[in-house]
């Protein structure tokens, strides 16, 4: 008798599987997490700049404050918040408060929306494009 060809658990996605709301938050969560994880080079840059002196100083400022360095600033931030926000979904997941689809859903889509409002308003303080110190 012959199995049916059908896609194990990393090939199941397009056809075979629907992404949903929790998946897609889980997958945002484990990229936050590496991309806090990378931010710790550009931490370690900073402090050793800050350590030589003003002129190296100044050679990581150029690079913070070039239009790639806002976007990774940016993701930085976005990262930093939507871990914040979604790790304390998590804690309300561990009561067992939240775990119902309805208020999963919700709590998904409030993390979402509070991240990209958080960092945004940040970027926005820290770039200039809302009266802040450019």
């Amino acid at each position: 008798m012959a199995s049916p060809q059908r896609p194990l658990s990393p090939f199941m996605l397009g056809s075979y599987y629907r992404f949903q709301l929790t998946s897609v938050t889980s997958l945002i969560h484990r990229a936050t997490g590496v991309v806090l994880a990378l931010a710790v080079f550009g931490l370690a840059w900073w402090l050793h700049a800050l350590a030589a002196g003003p002129d190296a100083l100044q050679r990581f400022n150029d690079c913070a404050g070039s239009g790639l360095g806002h976007l990774a600033v940016a993701g930085v931030v976005f990262s930093v918040c939507y871990h914040f926000f979604n790790g304390l979904r998590h804690l309300l997941w561990d009561t067992g408060w939240g775990l119902e689809l309805k208020q999963a859903y919700a709590t998904g889509w409030a993390v979402i929306v509070l991240s990209l409002l958080s960092a945004l308003a940040i970027c926005g303080a820290a770039f200039g494009w809302l009266g802040g110190v450019a």
